[in-house]
């Protein structure tokens, strides 16, 4: 079965060998993103909380690329390097989407790409 891929020209490139958004059957898979500027290449300045806010924005601009919204994300990965900074990444997930809010799962890293202080994945319909 071919995979149908999409991708997003308003992030940055993928740093290795992955698609930024795979369909699977109905569902969409989107990779981990962390929260790298796509316009200076250099994680956003602000902590969690900034890298968070900019990890949904690629995210919703590669699920643009495939006609979807953060509306349609029904699971949510978050990876920190600090669970003591999960209270700051809840803010910005709470004000990224709606109730019925998506499924998700936060777990503890040693490490992430760049050296993120957060990174996210999605699955949508």
């Amino acid at each position: 079965m071919a995979r149908e891929t999409f991708t997003s020209d308003r992030i940055g490139p993928a740093a290795g060998p992955f698609s930024q958004a795979v369909r699977g059957g109905d569902a969409l898979y989107l990779s981990g993103q962390v929260g790298r500027d796509p316009t200076t290449g250099r994680l956003a300045e602000g902590g969690v909380a900034a890298q968070a806010e900019q990890a949904l924005r690629n995210l919703a601009a590669v699920l643009e690329a495939a006609g979807r919204t953060l509306d349609d994300v029904i699971r949510v990965g978050v990876y920190l390097t600090d669970m003591g900074d999960f209270a700051a990444m809840n803010e910005v997930y709470a004000r990224a989407f709606e109730p019925p809010y998506p499924a998700r799962t936060t777990i503890g890293v040693a490490a992430l790409p760049l050296g993120a202080a957060v990174e996210i994945d999605l699955v949508a319909r």
